[in-house]
């Protein structure tokens, strides 16, 4: 198992990796959208979405995979409502069109609209 880590995606904020690879598949870790340079959390579902979307792409990179190599994701959202405006950002980014869970949680980590994981081969 080699671990990926990156300064272009948030780093770990406890017991785990950015992501991994096994066996030339990527597991990243869940990615909210904490921009890397800053520390900050942009306002609004489209921002987050597209803040934890480039963190996921910085840790695929990383790893020698990209967007194009994603087989699945999973992804989290404070709020159902969101649903379609959390589309029109991921559809963006994730154009070969990956198998896909997507769920409503209760709350996500500091309090951020929106999670996303993927599995990609590299």
């Amino acid at each position: 198992m080699n671990v990926i880590a990156t300064d272009r995606a948030p780093g770990a904020i406890g017991p785990y990796s950015q992501g991994c690879e096994v066996n030339g598949m990527i597991y990243t870790s869940g990615q909210i959208p904490v921009d890397p340079d800053t520390g900050s959390i942009p306002e609004g579902i489209a921002a987050q979405a597209e803040q934890s979307c480039k963190n996921v792409g910085a840790i695929l990179t990383a790893a020698g995979s990209g967007y194009d190599k994603v087989v699945k994701t999973t992804c989290f959202l404070a709020e159902i409502a969101d649903f379609a405006a959390f589309n029109e950002v991921y559809a963006k980014y994730f154009i070969s069109k990956p198998a896909r869970s997507c769920v409503a949680v209760k709350d996500l980590p500091k309090g951020v609209l929106c999670e996303i994981e993927a599995v990609a081969v590299k």
